[in-house]
């Protein structure tokens, strides 16, 4: 049995799950997600929980179960906290500025970077060397942040990048200076 997927999720207060078929809609303060389910997977929604069970014990329903359980608490943990991912500049000249709902970036290129936010996302820069990436359904706040790293990813020689705010590169070091 999937450790992940007997965990019952809790439903909080102010946040409802209707289902309609397969199609699960997920209601909270910050907004509303709509997901569809495979269905291999039982689930059951209750007053106050959600369980997620299998059908069968075979490869496929196995790796379902986990992943069906924690789909659905990602998606009441959206609704009711939010999810952020927080990123830092780091290298001399590299900033980050907003220009409307647009996240300008200058990294080192012959030409400011400007990346227009997807659906549901929102962009803060409390500094020139810091960028606070936040929305309700984690999968998009996770391919944004992604997608803004990927224009300068870190460098391990000087550690000069784009990079999240936890992360830790692994520094190398330079070109030994010798004689052959």
């Amino acid at each position: 049995m999937s450790r992940v997927g007997k965990k019952p999720i809790e439903i909080p207060a102010g946040v409802t799950v209707q289902r309609e078929g397969n199609v699960f809609t997920v209601t909270g303060p910050k907004g509303s997600l709509v997901r569809e389910m495979r269905p291999e997977i039982d689930i059951t929604v209750g007053e106050k929980l959600i369980h997620v069970t299998r059908q069968k014990d075979e490869p496929l329903y196995r790796s379902l179960h986990g992943l069906t359980r924690t789909l659905l608490f990602n998606m009441v943990e959206g609704v009711t906290n939010g999810f952020r991912k927080n990123l830092e500049l780091v290298g001399v000249g590299y900033r980050a500025s907003m220009s409307g709902q647009n996240l300008v970036l200058a990294v080192g290129k012959s030409h400011p970077v400007e990346m227009a936010p997807l659906d549901g996302i929102e962009i803060e820069v409390p500094a020139q060397n810091k960028i606070i990436v936040k929305g309700i359904d984690k999968e998009k706040v996770g391919v944004f942040a992604a997608n803004v790293r990927e224009q300068r990813p870190p460098e391990p020689y000087k550690g000069k990048g784009i990079k999240y705010e936890n992360e830790v590169i692994r520094r190398k070091e330079g070109k030994a200076g010798g004689k052959k």
